[in-house]
C-alpha cells in the first residue's frame, strides 16, 4: 500500500509539472540598486542550486560560475556531437587534469566562448547540460549551458554568478524552453524600477492581466545582416533585437536627423537595438546633440530650470522646477516613431529623467562613444535602448511572427511590472 501511495504521488507531481509547463515558464526579475543591473533566479541540477544571473537580451546562452556547483545529473557536451554543432561550439576542451571531473572541468568537452559585457573580456570554457527548474515546478531537462571560473565575474551585480542569454540562437533560454516544452517561441520581459518584475517564456498571453493587452502596440523585429557580437563567424547576422525607428520627436516636434542613422549601412552600422546591459540609452552624436537641444528648449518652455550638467549626462534641471505625475516627472515627451500609422514608443518622465539627488534631475540619455579608428570588427549601432528607458514597460518578443509588442510606461495607466 505504501509503495502504491508513493507511486501515485510521483505520478501526480509529473502531471502537475506537465500541466504547468503547458502555460510556459516564469522567472522573477529584480533590480540591483548599486549596478542597476536586472537579474533573475532559477535552480539547476540534482541539488537544485539557486542560480542568480544577469539578464542579457544580446547573450547567446546561459553561463555561470561553476567553482562551487555540484550535481549528479549534469553531463558534458562531447566534442563533434550534434549538440556541440547546435551550440556552435568553439573547439574542444582537453586540458582538465583533475582526478574528479566536475562541471567546469572535464575533457573531450565542446568548447564555448563566454563573454562578460561589463568587463568586456572573453573566456574559453565548455558546454554542459543539466536540468533547469523554475517556478510552479516546471522542469527543463538536458538544458545546455556553459560553466565559467568565478574569477570572471567582475562587474556583475553582487550575488549574481553569470549571464542569462535571450538572443536569437538555438541555445538561448527561450529557444531551449519552448523547444523542449513544445511551446511557441515567444517571451515577455517586464523590468522593474523596484520590486519584482517578470520574465515569461512560451504562452506569454497568460502571463499578464487582460487589461494590459489594449496597451500594447506592435512593430517588426528586424535583423541586422552583420553580426554585432564580439564572437562571430564571417557572414553571421546579428542575434540581437533591432527595431525600425524612423525618427524621434520631442513634444511632437521631429528632430532634424539624417535618415541614414536609423538604417543599416553595408557594414551593419546604424539602426536601433534593445539592450538589457546598458543602463541608459546611448545615441550617436548626430542624434544625441539635437535631442538634448530640443529637450532643453521644450523644458524651458515648460518653465523647467536648467542647471549644471552631471556626468555622464549633458542636460540637467532643477528638481524643484519639475512637477510630478503618475508617469514620473512632468517633462517633455520623447517618441520613437516606428513603421505604421501612428505607431510610436512614448518615453515619459519616469523613463527619460534620472534623479541625481533631491535638487538635480537629468535627461537619462548618453552620447555613444566615437567609433574607434581603425574600426572594430563589429558594427556600431546608432541607438541602443537601455534599461532605464525599458523599466515598467512590458515587452513581448514574438519570434514566431518576428514582432515586438510594447506597452510604453505602465505607470501612466496606474500599473507596474510588479502587477502584470
Amino acid at each position: 500500500m505504501g509503495s502504491l501511495h508513493y507511486s501515485f504521488l510521483v505520478l501526480l507531481a509529473i502531471l502537475v509539472s506537465s500541466a504547468n509547463a503547458q502555460n510556459g515558464l516564469y522567472l522573477p526579475v529584480r533590480k540591483d540598486p548599486k549596478t542597476l543591473q536586472h537579474y533573475t533566479t532559477f535552480q539547476m541540477g540534482s541539488n537544485r542550486t539557486n542560480i542568480n544571473t544577469v539578464i542579457d537580451l544580446g547573450a547567446e546562452f546561459l553561463w555561470f560560475g561553476c567553482d562551487n556547483y555540484t550535481s549528479n545529473s549534469y553531463s558534458p557536451i562531447p566534442c563533434d556531437s550534434s549538440k556541440c554543432e547546435l551550440a556552435k561550439g568553439q573547439g574542444c576542451i582537453v586540458e582538465c587534469h583533475r582526478s574528479d571531473p566536475r562541471p567546469g572541468c572535464t575533457n573531450n568537452t565542446c568548447g564555448s566562448t563566454n563573454f562578460n559585457p561589463f568587463e568586456e573580456f572573453l573566456s574559453g570554457e565548455g558546454y554542459y547540460e543539466d536540468t533547469l527548474y523554475a517556478k510552479e515546478n516546471v522542469q527543463v531537462p538536458q538544458f545546455i549551458f556553459s560553466c565559467s571560473s568565478n574569477d570572471y565575474l567582475q562587474g556583475l551585480a553582487s550575488g549574481t554568478t553569470g549571464m542569462l542569454g535571450l538572443a536569437r540562437t538555438q541555445i538561448s533560454l527561450h529557444k531551449q524552453v519552448t523547444g523542449k516544452l513544445n511551446l511557441p517561441d515567444k517571451f515577455s520581459l517586464c523590468l522593474p524600477s523596484s520590486g519584482l518584475g517578470k520574465l515569461s517564456i512560451g504562452d506569454v498571453s497568460s502571463s499578464s492581466k487582460p487589461d494590459i493587452s489594449p496597451l500594447l502596440k506592435s512593430t517588426p523585429l528586424i535583423i541586422n545582416p552583420k553580426s554585432t557580437s564580439p564572437v562571430h563567424a564571417v557572414g553571421d547576422a546579428a542575434v540581437e533585437y533591432f527595431i525600425g525607428v524612423k525618427s524621434i520627436r520631442v513634444n511632437g516636434e521631429t528632430l532634424s536627423v539624417k535618415d541614414s542613422y536609423f538604417t543599416f549601412d553595408k557594414d551593419g552600422n546604424g539602426g536601433t537595438k534593445i539592450s538589457t546591459i546598458q543602463n541608459y540609452t546611448s545615441l550617436h552624436t548626430s542624434i544625441y546633440k539635437p535631442l538634448t537641444r530640443a529637450f532643453v528648449k521644450a523644458a524651458s518652455d515648460m518653465k523647467i530650470k536648467s542647471v549644471a550638467a552631471v556626468a555622464p549626462f549633458r542636460a540637467c534641471f532643477s528638481s524643484s522646477s519639475i512637477s510630478k505625475t503618475a508617469a514620473g516627472p512632468a517633462v517633455p515627451q520623447i517618441d520613437l516613431v516606428l513603421p505604421g500609422i501612428d505607431v510610436y514608443w512614448r518615453i515619459n518622465g519616469a523613463n527619460s529623467i534620472v534623479e541625481i539627488d533631491r535638487r538635480t534631475s537629468c535627461l537619462g540619455f548618453v552620447e555613444a562613444a566615437p567609433r574607434p579608428k581603425p574600426a572594430t570588427a563589429w558594427p556600431t549601432t546608432s541607438i541602443v535602448i537601455g534599461t532605464h528607458q525599458l523599466e515598467e514597460n512590458l515587452l513581448v518578443f514574438d519570434l514566431v511572427s518576428s514582432q515586438l509588442q510594447f506597452s510604453s510606461s505602465l505607470l501612466a495607466h496606474g500599473k507596474s511590472c510588479s502587477r502584470v
